[in-house]
C-alpha cells in the first residue's frame, strides 16, 4: 500500500511535467516521469518526517503499515512538493513565463488583506510546529498563562530557536506570497511552442485570496488541535462545581503541630522522571540513569501508582509546568487561567484567597527561603512566594545582590546547579543558626529542555546529552542529601524530593510507547515519627497528583490534620483515599482532569480573589512530641 501510494503520487507529478516539457521525444518524457516521481516522493518524505512530523507508530521511512490518515496526508504533501518543483523548474526552463500587465498594476485591498491572513496563518502553523517540537504537549492553560505572566529570565537557547524558527519562517513565507500577490504579471505556459495564458491578473488575485484563507484557516485549525485550544472554550464558557464541592478550606481545618517544630527541605528536581530508571524498576531505560536517587529511595517513602516499582503523581490540567507544579504542591489546587481582571503577574494578586503551605508555616514562626538559578520573576513566582509566606528569595538576582556571582554572570537560565548546591549549603547553615524552625525550598534547572545544560564538571560517557545531564543531576542531588544528613540539624529535618513535572524534551521521548505512563520521581526522607511506621501497602497502587503533596508534606513534619484533607489534596500517609481513588483510580484521574478543564466560579471568587492575610490561626495548636 505504501509503495502504491508513493508510486501513484509520483507518476501524477511526473506525467504533468512531461506534458509541459513534451517535444515529441518519448524517451525524454519517460526520463522526466521517473525523475519527478523520485524527487516528489523524496521531498514529500522529507517534509512529512522532519517538518510536519507526520508519523504513525515510528518513522515513516520503513515500509511498514500506516493509517489511512497517513496515506492521505503523505499523498497530498508529495503532490504539493512535486507541483512546487515543477513550477520552479518550468520557470527556470522557460516553460512558464510572466508577462506584466501595465493596465493592472495597482494592488487591491483584497490582496493586502490576503497577505495579512497569510502572515497570521503562517505564524500559527510555524509557531505550532516550534511549540510542539520545543515544549511537547503544551496544554492550553499553560500556553495562555505563560503568555500573560512575566517572561523575564527565559533561557537564551529557547528564545534563539523562537527567532530562527517561526519568526524567520513566517517572514519568508509572507515575503514569497507578497512577491506573487502584488506583482502585476500574468502567467503563461508554453506547450508545444504555444504560449497559453493560465492565470490572468484577476484569476491570480482570486487564487491568492483563496490560498491566503486556506493558510489562515489551516494554520489556526492546526494550532487549535495541537494545543488543545478547544479547552479554552471550556474554561470560559462551561462551568463545573467539582472544585467547590470537594474543596476543604484550610482555614476551617484543625491542625496540630509538634511542640518541637521540624525543619523542612523541599527539593524540586527539574523534569526528573521515573522513566529514567530501568524497566524492571518501573522505568523505561536499559540503563538506570538515576541510580543514586533510586538507591536513596530505599531509605525513605515514595508513593507509586504501581504494585511494585517506581511510580508517582499523574499529570493534570493546571499542573504541568514548574510554577503550576509549585502552586499545586503548596496550595493543593490547580493553577487555572485567570479571569475578571485577576492575574498572576503582579504583587499581592497571585491567588490572594488561597492558603498555602508557606502561610501556615509562617504563622508558626518558620524562617523561609526559596532558592533557584533562574529569576523568580519568571511566571510571577516571586509574587506567589512573597505573598504566601514572605519567603527570602535567593534567585539569580538575589545571589548577585549578595555578591555570590558577578553581575555579568549568566549561564543557562541564570546560574548552574553546581553553584546552586553550594549556595544552598550556605543558606541552610544560616537558617540553622537563626535558631528558628526553617522551610527551605529549592529547584534545580540543569535538566530543563532543550537537551539540558552540560557544565564543566558534567561527565559525558553517553552519546545522548540529555542522558548525561540527567545522570549527573541525580548524582549531585544524592551528594547534597548526604551533606544534609551530616549536619547537626538533620535529626529534626524532613527532606522532600520530587520532580516538578514531566520533561518537555520531546526528542528524548519520541520513541516511547504511548501506553507507558510517565510519572515524576518522589521521595520523603526522615519524616516525623508520627508517620514513619505506615505499612508498605499504603505507598503502592496509589492514584494521586501534586496537590496531594500539600497535606502530605505537612504530615511529614509531624502535623496532625483533621480529616487528612486540605484544599483538593489528601495526606498520602493516611488511609484516606485521594480524590482520584474515590472516583475509580485511573478512571477517576481522567474524570477529574476533565473537570479541571472547565471554568469554576468558586475558584474565581475565592482563590483568585480574597485575602490570605485574614488567615486565623485559631485552628492551629500544638502537642507534645
Amino acid at each position: 500500500m505504501y509503495i502504491l501510494v508513493a508510486l501513484l503520487s509520483g507518476l501524477i507529478v511526473g506525467i504533468i511535467d512531461a506534458i509541459i516539457r513534451n517535444k515529441n521525444k518519448p524517451i525524454l518524457s519517460i526520463i522526466i516521469i521517473i525523475r519527478n516521481a523520485f524527487l516528489s516522493n523524496f521531498f514529500g518524505l522529507t517534509v512529512s518526517e522532519f517538518i510536519c512530523k507526520i508519523t504513525n507508530e515510528g518513522s515513516i521511512y520503513p515500509l511498514s503499515d500506516h493509517s489511512l490518515r497517513f496515506y492521505l496526508l503523505y499523498s497530498a504533501l508529495t503532490l504539493i512538493c512535486g507541483f512546487i518543483f515543477i513550477f520552479f523548474s518550468s520557470v527556470f526552463g522557460g516553460y512558464i513565463t510572466f508577462v506584466r500587465n501595465q493596465a493592472q498594476n495597482k494592488s487591491s485591498k483584497g490582496t493586502k488583506l490576503a497577505t495579512v491572513f497569510v502572515a497570521l496563518g503562517a505564524a500559527a502553523f510555524t509557531g505550532t510546529l516550534w511549540g510542539k517540537d520545543t515544549f511537547g504537549d503544551l496544554a492550553a492553560d499553560q500556553l495562555i498563562i505563560n503568555l500573560i505572566t512575566p517572561k523575564e529570565g527565559t533561557s537564551d537557547e529557547i528564545m534563539s530557536t523562537l527567532f530562527s524558527g517561526p519568526v524567520i519562517q513566517t517572514i519568508a513565507i509572507t515575503f514569497v506570497f507578497s512577491l506573487v500577490a502584488f506583482s502585476a504579471s500574468e502567467i503563461f505556459i508554453k506547450i508545444k511552442e504555444k504560449n497559453i495564458k493560465i492565470l490572468s491578473i484577476l484569476a491570480k488575485k482570486v487564487v491568492c485570496i483563496l490560498l491566503a484563507l486556506t493558510i489562515f484557516v489551516g494554520g489556526c485549525a492546526f494550532g487549535i488541535k495541537a494545543f488543545y485550544l478547544i479547552n479554552v472554550l471550556k474554561m470560559y464558557f462551561v462551568q463545573s462545581d467539582f472544585i467547590e464541592n470537594n474543596f476543604v478550606d484550610p482555614r476551617n481545618v484543625n491542625m496540630k503541630f509538634p511542640e518541637t517544630k521540624r525543619n523542612l527541605i523541599h527539593i524540586y528536581l527539574e523534569s526528573m522522571e521515573n522513566s529514567y530508571a530501568t524497566t524492571d524498576m518501573g522505568g523505561y531505560m536499559d540503563e538506570n540513569l538515576i541510580e543514586p536517587l533510586t538507591s536513596l529511595a530505599k531509605e525513605g517513602f515514595s508513593f507509586s501508582h504501581l504494585e511494585n516499582g517506581l511510580g508517582g503523581p499523574v499529570s493534570t490540567t493546571g499542573c504541568v509546568w514548574s510554577v503550576a507544579s509549585m502552586v499545586n504542591m503548596n496550595a493543593g489546587i490547580p493553577m487555572k487561567v485567570p479571569s475578571g481582571g485577576n492575574e498572576y503577574g503582579s504583587a499581592d494578586n497571585f491567588m490572594p484567597g488561597a492558603i498555602a503551605l508557606g502561610d501556615i508555616l509562617e504563622s508558626q514562626g518558620y524562617e523561609q527561603t526559596l532558592m533557584f538559578g533562574a529569576t523568580a520573576k519568571f511566571g510571577g513566582l516571586n509574587f506567589f512566594y512573597e505573598s504566601h509566606g514572605n519567603f527570602n528569595i535567593l534567585d539569580y538576582d538575589g545571589v548577585k545582590e549578595k555578591g555570590w556571582i558577578p553581575n555579568d554572570y549568566k549561564v543557562w537560565w541564570g546560574y548552574e546547579d553546581d553553584k546552586l548546591y553550594e549556595f544552598a549549603k550556605k543558606e541552610l547553615t544560616r537558617l540553622y543558626k537563626t535558631g528558628k524552625p526553617f522551610n527551605f525550598v529549592m529547584e534545580t534547572a540543569d535538566t530543563h529542555f532543550p537537551d539540558g545544560y552540560v557544565g564543566p564538571h558534567t561527565p559525558t560517557p553517553r552519546t545522548n546529552q540529555y542522558a548525561n545531564v540527567i545522570a549527573y543531576s541525580a548524582s549531585e542531588t544524592e551528594k547534597f542529601v548526604r551533606w544534609i544528613q551530616q549536619q547537626p540539624f538533620y535529626e529534626n529535618t524532613t527532606i522532600v524530593i520530587i520532580g516538578d513535572h514531566l520533561s518537555m524534551d520531546t526528542k528524548f521521548f519520541e520513541n516511547f510507547d504511548t501506553n507507558y505512563l510517565r510519572t515524576t520521581f518522589n521521595l520523603i526522607l526522615n519524616p516525623a515519627p508520627t508517620v514513619s511506621d505506615i505499612p508498605k501497602a499504603r505507598m503502592q497502587n496509589r492514584w494521586w497528583y501534586n496537590a496531594d503533596m500539600f497535606p502530605t508534606i505537612l504530615a511529614s513534619i509531624g502535623v496532625k490534620i483533621e480529616g487528612d484533607r486540605l484544599a483538593l489534596g489528601t495526606n498520602l500517609f493516611s488511609d484516606t483515599p485521594t480524590l482520584f481513588e474515590e472516583n475509580g483510580g485511573k478512571e477517576g484521574w481522567k474524570k477529574i482532569n476533565d473537570e479541571f478543564n472547565y471554568g469554576s466560579s468558586f475558584y474565581a471568587q475565592n482563590i483568585l480573589t480574597g485575602d490570605n492575610a485574614a488567615f486565623d490561626t485559631k485552628n492551629l495548636s500544638e502537642y507534645k512530641n
